[in-house]
């Protein structure tokens, strides 16, 4: 009797897994179905798709689901430019074009989905890695594949995976679920991202541990709480971003040729972000100068003018400290900014702006005595001061 009653509790068990399971399936199929009813003028545009999304599906897991259908169903596998790498194209053109022509590789799949993600309003990110076939065999091509926060919690996507597979040289599409919203605890068996931040574990495995397949316990580690490390990474400058990126991958080890690339790309990526931005800080520094000098020369013609047309003392001396005290915060800048610089090119140009500064906040101080003298005086005595010099606006 006993075996009966949990023969028959296994059997309602499984009966209540297969409902739940052909219900889950069911709404995929309901979702899938209102995306192959799709007007084809959308698919000329990644604007037009997420607004059918949006207008057609409210809540985020339909959204992205709608967003993973779309990408494996319509984006086929470039296999004839699998290894082809253009170095000069610019992110958004690569987007574009894949979009156009409807085929990429795993880096296009998972950045259109990833901009159709953002676009519907369901937080996503690209995740950079390598893959494991079988937990043993290492790919010996670096993957790309998807984060995106659903209802507060993270979860996995490969829609390169997801689309079909390639053999003997040909992409067949056979779409798989498998990869779709996939847990990071199972994710992590076959995807080692470069960076451990986008593993969504608080104990984060080792790039050894996931290259043998043998993990060590929990207690061996230190603590990571990946959800506020996120938080912060967010709300970080894109130069403290790459910066901590590339640590967390050298931290991560160096095991093979993928890990070493990334993170040389990871590092020249920041370099090259340094260096736009001290290109940035600079040219704000030039144009700050440039504004001090104009109101300094503003302030030259008024004098050669004889303080007409006429107003209050107080406006007077605000006309010569404006561009003074501009000068002085200029410098003080300035003097900041050259004490991160490396290039001996960059550090000749700030000597010279440097130089500059200090000519014209001499210039700056001498009219400022200039003034204090005139205001000191009675009015009936100071117009005798402008006989005296006249002075020249200099540019």
């Amino acid at each position: 009797m006993r075996a009966t009653l949990l023969l028959f509790l296994c059997l309602c068990s499984f009966s209540v897994l297969a409902q739940k399971k052909q219900k889950i399936q069911k709404n995929y199929d309901l979702i899938d179905a209102v995306m192959d009813r799709m007007p084809a003028d959308y698919n000329q545009s990644m604007d037009d798709i997420s607004q059918y999304i949006k207008s057609n599906f409210e809540t985020e897991s339909d959204r992205i689901r709608a967003v993973y259908y779309w990408t494996t169903k319509t984006i086929s596998y470039d296999v004839d430019n699998m290894f082809e790498v253009k170095f000069e194209e610019k992110l958004q053109d690569r987007i574009a074009r894949a979009f156009t022509d409807k085929k990429g590789v795993c880096f296009d799949y998972a950045n259109i989905f990833n901009q159709l993600a953002n676009s519907v309003g369901v937080k996503s990110f690209v995740i950079t890695g390598y893959t494991k076939w079988n937990k043993i065999k290492v790919d010996n091509l670096s993957h790309a594949w998807n984060a995106a926060r659903i209802d507060n919690k993270w979860y996995l996507f490969d829609p390169t995976w997801g689309s079909g597979f390639v053999l003997n040289g040909i992409f067949t599409r056979r779409l798989d679920d498998k990869n779709f919203k996939v847990d990071p605890e199972i994710m992590i068996n076959t995807h080692m991202p470069f960076d451990y931040l986008w593993q969504f574990k608080y104990y984060p495995i080792s790039n050894q541990e996931f290259i043998d397949g043998v993990y060590l316990g929990d207690d061996q580690r230190q603590k990571f709480d990946f959800v506020k490390e996120i938080e912060r990474f967010e709300n970080e400058s894109k130069l403290q971003q790459l910066f901590e990126v590339a640590q967390r991958i050298e931290k991560g080890g160096m095991k093979n040729q993928h890990i070493s690339q990334a993170y040389v790309h990871a590092k020249t990526a920041w370099r090259n972000e340094s260096e736009r931005e001290k290109g940035k800080q600079y040219g704000e520094i030039v144009d700050q100068f440039n504004r001090a000098n104009q109101l300094l020369n503003d302030f030259i013609h008024y004098r050669n003018k004889q303080f007409q047309p006429a107003v209050a003392d107080e406006e007077i001396k605000r006309k010569i400290l404006e561009p003074r005290d501009s000068f002085i915060k200029c410098r003080e800048v300035l003097l900041d900014f050259e004490k991160n610089l490396s290039s001996a090119a960059n550090k000749s140009n700030v000597t010279n702006l440097k130089e500059a500064i200090i000519k014209r906040l001499e210039n700056a101080e001498m009219h400022l005595q200039f003034v204090n003298s005139y205001l000191s005086k009675p009015v009936s005595s100071r117009k005798m001061m402008f006989y005296k010099t006249v002075v020249k606006a200099r540019y």
